[in-house]
C-alpha cells in the first residue's frame, strides 16, 4: 500500500470542492469538507453510474471494505460520482440510485465540475485517471494511495493494522 511510484506520489489532499451531497441515509446534506474528518483515515471512491468497471469491481470492493470496517470510527468512507463524460447519463439522480442499489450507508457526492457540465473537480484536484478510482487520505490529510487497481482484502488488512492514535 505504501509503495509509491513516480505517478503515484504522496501529496497533501486538496479540498473536495463538491457541492452536491447526500448523507448515509440518502438525504440531501450540506457540502462535505475534508476538515469534517480531521484525524480520520479517509477512503474516497470515485465512480460514474454508467461505468461497467465501477459496478463489476469498484462498488463491490467498496461495499466489502465498508462492511468490514464500518465499526471503526477513525475510518471515513465517501463515494463521489466524478463526472467527466456522459453528463446526461451520470446525473445526481443516478448517484442517489447507486447508493441505494449497493446499500452503502455512507455519504455520496455528485461532482460534475463547477458548472455541472465540465470535468470533475476531484479529478482535476486529485489527478485521477478515470473511474473506478480509489483515493486513500491518511489522518494527516496526505494522499497515500490513488489508483484504479485495489486489492480490497489487502486494503482491509492494511486499514485494520493502522495506528490511529
Amino acid at each position: 500500500m505504501s509503495n509509491q511510484t513516480e505517478e503515484n506520489k504522496i501529496f497533501k489532499a486538496p479540498e473536495f470542492n463538491v457541492n452536491q451531497w447526500i448523507d448515509a441515509d440518502g438525504n440531501v446534506t450540506t457540502p462535505i469538507k475534508l476538515a469534517d474528518f480531521k484525524g480520520n483515515f479517509k477512503i474516497i471512491y470515485c465512480f460514474q453510474s454508467w461505468c461497467p468497471g465501477c459496478h463489476s469491481v469498484g462498488l463491490p470492493n467498496l461495499k466489502k471494505m465498508v462492511d468490514a470496517l464500518q465499526d471503526n470510527p477513525k475510518i471515513t468512507f465517501l463515494a463521489i460520482q466524478t463526472v467527466f463524460e456522459g453528463f446526461e447519463e451520470n446525473t445526481y439522480e443516478k448517484m442517489v440510485e447507486t447508493q441505494k442499489q449497493y446499500e452503502l450507508e455512507i455519504p455520496f457526492g455528485h461532482d460534475a465540475g463547477n458548472d455541472g457540465k465540465s470535468r470533475s473537480n476531484i479529478m482535476q484536484n486529485y489527478q485521477t485517471g478515470g473511474t473506478p478510482w480509489f483515493i486513500f487520505i491518511d489522518k494527516h490529510d496526505n494522499v497515500v494511495f490513488a489508483d484504479f487497481h485495489l486489492n480490497a482484502d489487502a486494503a482491509i488488512n492494511f486499514l485494520k493494522g493502522l495506528n490511529y492514535e
